[in-house]
Order: structure tokens, then sequence, then C-alpha cells
């Protein structure tokens, strides 16, 4: 097996800087080389390549690359049978169907078609079909926001925040799905017991840098009458790792606690009796 590569396809595009940043963290250095697609990786068991992240899954479906990131947007749109070994849970993103405000294209057309304009022809078509109504589809490049109100009624596009669909007077009607960057594999590569063992354990590499970045280690001092009120504040993982302070009666607590809950947290831990609270970055957490 030391002649096998395997072939890893990554995304260009706005997917690009998140799924390099973490593979370098998961000890996969593949540096950003502009419009180099074949850029070199700093591990001699992979090739690299990068496509645009619509393209990656039936690529990966084919055989064509083994494993590769891509949105679960392009997943169901291509209907590619791929498995997904990690969500990675970057970049979310809804698919949403969109209008000008203050419009309902399905009651104020006046009888006409409906013209829906998106990249995602199957997505579009699907939901579309579900509404029973007359309608024609275009095709769009990027930029799909721009088209309405005189190119289109209404459009099917990708959102993180909004704000593009706010700037240009559109408002969400229905959301489609919810989307996240995938690491995703090729089923029959995962048959090969060298490639799986590779791609499972680099899987493991990045949910436990995913997991720390969700999280941050408190340490602090507690007097033991403080203990129990203290430990049922903390929400640890399992429980809170408790030692006794040498010389006296109080403990040093630790415990890894979700980072969005923090402030909150701390305020309430010093109210409990907390003391010398320390916050520390986590750089893995494996469950």
């Amino acid at each position: 097996m030391a002649d096998r590569k395997i072939k890893l396809a990554i995304p260009t595009g706005r997917m690009s800087k998140e799924v390099l940043d973490l593979l370098q963290e998961a000890g996969l250095y593949i540096p950003a080389t502009g419009k180099n697609y074949r850029p070199p990786v700093g591990d001699s068991r992979f090739e690299v390549k990068m496509l645009k992240a619509a393209n990656i899954p039936k690529l990966v479906e084919y055989g064509a690359h083994d494993v590769g990131f891509s949105g679960l947007d392009w997943i169901e749109e291509t209907q590619a049978d791929v498995e997904t070994i990690l969500d990675t849970k970057l970049l979310p993103v809804r698919i949403v169907s969109a209008v000008p405000v203050g419009t309902d294209p399905f009651t104020d057309n006046a009888g006409k078609p409906i013209v829906v304009a998106s990249e995602y022809e199957r997505l579009t078509k699907a939901y579309m079909d579900s509404k029973n109504v007359d309608y024609r589809y275009l095709r769009t490049f990027g930029a799909t926001e721009v088209f309405p109100p005189e190119d289109a009624d209404m459009i099917v596009d990708n959102t993180a925040t909004g704000s593009a669909l706010t700037a240009n007077n559109l408002e969400i009607a229905e959301v489609l799905l919810p989307s996240t960057t995938r690491f995703l594999a090729n089923r029959q590569s995962l048959k090969d017991r060298f490639v799986r063992d590779i791609l499972d354990n680099l899987a493991l590499l990045m949910k436990s840098i995913l997991d720390a970045r969700n999280r941050v280690l408190l340490e602090m001092n507690v007097e033991q009458n403080n203990l129990d009120s203290v430990i049922r504040i903390l929400p640890a993982m399992k429980s809170p790792t408790v030692q006794p302070l040498h010389g006296n009666s109080s403990f040093a607590v630790k415990a890894a606690v979700p980072r969005k809950d923090i402030c909150q947290l701390v305020l309430k831990l010093r109210s409990a009796g907390a003391t010398d609270i320390l916050q520390t970055q986590l750089q893995r957490v494996i469950i």
C-alpha cells in the first residue's frame, strides 16, 4: 500500500480557507498557492486537487477522488451517492426561496408562470413542483439575488446572514434546506482498510479541533462548604475534576465548558463561591 495515494478534493472559493485551516490544525498542511489547483501537500499519503464545491460530490461518487469537502446543499442538489464521514458544521447556510419584499408570486402573478432563478436546478424544481404551480426555471451563474423583480419573480439561493437579500430588497419566503460543510468519501474507497483507517483518523483529529473551538477550560478554587453549589452549576462533559489543595480544606475544580455560556457562567460561579477562576483555550477535545 506504500504507493497508494489518497485523492483529496478541496473546494475553491469561500470554503477554501476554512477547510485548509482545519486540515492544517489536524496535521495536513496544504499551502494556498493562488491558481495552482494541484498544490503540494505535507503528507505523502495524499494528493490534492482544488475544485468547485458544486463539482466535488459527484466526482467523489464516481471515484475520481477518494474524499473531499463540500456543502450538504451540493450533495443534495447533485444527489451524489457518497458517505459523510464528518459534518464539520463549518460555514452554515440556509437554502431559501426569496421574493421582493411584500410580494407573493404564488398569489400575485395573475395566472402568469412564476419565473424562479437559481443555481440549484434540482432543488428549485422539486420545490416548485411541490407547489403545483406553473413556473419557468432560470439558471443563474452567481449573483442570483440581483434578478428580481425585473428578471425573476423569485429566487432560490443560499444565505448565511440574509444581508445580501436585504440589500437587494428581498425577504425569505421559505427555508428549503440547512447546509454545512461535510467531509465526504467514495463508498468503494472506504472498503480499502488502508484508506478507511487514514480517513477515520483524520476525521477524529478534525472533530477534536472543532469540539475544542466550542469549549474553554475553566479552573477555579472552591472552599469545601461551597463545593456542591459550584459543581451543580458546572456543565462539564462528564463531571468536573476535583482535587484537594495542599494544606487546607479547599479544592481545585476543573471543567471544559461550552464557550457560548462562558460570560454568564463565570458570574454564577463567582456568586456560588468560586475564586481564582482561570480560563484557558483548548486545542483538542477527544471524547
